[in-house]
């Protein structure tokens, strides 16, 4: 079985072909400025080793489908020989409201269901569906399932996912707590359960990039998770605020002069380590001006680590106890010296890594010390293979 993971953006789609048998990768790719001029293809064949560039015109998202299914295909570069070897597409869907706990099969009411939430999501959800309906239309016949971001948090309860403003707003707006990056979080969680041999764990897992999110996981399923209505909340990121003092934005719309777009572009652009140092949302550019001795750079470093370290005990308090914290994402998965500073001062919650065996990057393992109460791993996360899989569980239901 081959499962064709689509993960389409505003003017980009990225895809995997991943056979099920092994769940290797057959090909990967990414179609670059759609509606752009100078729009392109690039598909790579890691088994192999090879790379394919495609330059035409792709004028839309049905345009970009066409050129991957004629990469795919290709005499010359292609990995199947027809589009029949496709058994079943995982659409990345960012937004699926309180209507989705799982993945499911797309059906009319289903996508529906999903553009409802487009006031959710307005700049991930629209793409995301033209990138279905563009496959729906070259392959009629085969099996079209939505993966989404937020169905990962469904499990937690009210009083993590609730905010305390009045109650119509969550009844009539939906106004509430979703979390994102779940796919990821529900990936390393079910690495995490298969390297410690058991699933009645309390996990921390630490999704940390230019955008991070940390959550709470209870026997496999979310309880909290630090992302919000938005993206926007939780720990500080590249370009993003985090958790801020809800009156700083009605402050800088009636005292500064500001619009609401205005502070909205501040907090979701402008801010995080990038607001910070006042030059990089790179946290290699920031380490690296820190090592140099730039304060601010310093600073933006520390302030990322602290708002991390805070919310590991604050979920290990929520649950009553850790058994693992976990460490994915770009930062979470390559940067040792990060992991090590968002653990300095852990011991006496019985997280204690060993520096020798951290010192790695996007290599799976249990980077704890010997006499560590907690265990502290290291998983790359794959939310395409974690599409894929859900794709296949579905389809074969």
């Amino acid at each position: 079985m081959k499962i064709l993971v689509i993960n389409a953006g505003s003017s980009s789609l990225k895809y995997q072909l991943i056979d099920m048998e092994t769940c290797d990768v057959v090909a990967k790719g990414l179609c670059d400025r759609i509606g752009i001029d100078g729009s392109n293809l690039e598909q790579k064949n890691p088994k192999e080793g090879t790379k394919t560039v495609l330059k035409k015109p792709m004028k839309d998202h049905a345009d970009a489908i066409k050129l991957v299914i004629e990469a795919l295909t290709s005499p010359e570069c292609g990995v199947i020989s027809s589009m029949d070897e496709i058994n079943g597409v995982g659409h990345r869907i960012v937004h699926g409201g309180e209507s989705f706990a799982d993945s499911c099969l797309i059906t009319d009411e289903v996508m529906e269901a999903i553009k409802a939430c487009i006031p959710l999501a307005p700049l991930h959800n629209p793409a995301n569906i033209v990138g279905y309906e563009a496959c729906k239309a070259l392959m009629p016949n085969t099996p079209q399932v939505a993966v989404f971001d937020t169905a990962f948090h469904q499990t937690m309860p009210k009083k993590a996912y609730l905010y305390a403003i009045p109650y119509d707003l969550y009844e009539k707006n939906k106004i509430r707590k979703y979390g994102f990056h779940g796919t990821s979080h529900k990936f390393v969680s079910k690495e995490a359960e298969e390297m410690m041999g058991r699933k009645d764990l309390k996990l921390v897992t630490c999704h940390l990039g230019n955008g991070s999110s940390i959550s709470a996981v209870v026997n496999g399923k979310c309880v909290d998770t630090s992302m919000g209505f938005t993206p926007l909340d939780g720990v500080i990121m590249g370009t993003r605020s985090g958790s801020i003092d809800p009156a700083v934005v009605t402050y800088l719309i009636n005292n500064c002069g500001m619009t609401a777009k205005e502070v909205d572009t501040m907090l979701n652009k402008k801010s995080g380590v990038l607001g910070i140092s006042g030059f990089s949302s790179d946290f290699r550019d920031l380490t690296n001006a820190a090592n140099e001795g730039n304060e601010r750079a310093a600073l933006a470093v520390d302030m990322f680590y602290y708002s991390v370290r805070k919310l590991i005990g604050n979920y290990a308090a929520a649950m009553g106890g850790i058994d693992a914290l976990v460490f994915t994402g770009g930062i979470g998965e390559n940067d040792a010296v990060y992991r090590a500073a968002i653990t300095d001062g852990l011991d006496f919650m019985g997280i204690k890594i060993d520096l020798e065996k951290n010192n790695i990057r996007g290599i799976k393992r249990d980077v704890s010390a010997d006499d560590a109460k907690v265990r502290t791993l290291v998983i790359p996360t794959n939310e395409e293979l974690m599409i894929a899989l859900d794709t296949k569980r579905i389809i074969e239901q």
